[in-house]
């Protein structure tokens, strides 16, 4: 797995996940796909996740003319 944080990328294992995570990295596993967010982060990224599929929900609704323009 592996642990990113900016432009820093490091190879870790299970045991030293979550010091990682403490320190703001964000766990991915080898292809790159996001396992765990840092709970560090101003915006929990579970929050920022949940509004991104509203966005997306309002905006596909809006295409199809369910939502009218305020």
């Amino acid at each position: 797995m592996i642990a990113v944080k900016e432009n820093k990328v490091y190879t870790i294992d299970e045991n030293s996940k979550n010091t990682y995570l403490s320190q703001g990295f964000d766990i991915c596993d080898d292809s790159g796909k996001v396992i765990e967010y840092s709970p560090t982060g101003t915006v929990s990224r579970a929050e920022y996740t949940k509004v991104l599929a509203e966005l997306a929900e309002l905006k596909s609704k809006k295409g199809k003319g369910n939502v009218s323009e305020s």
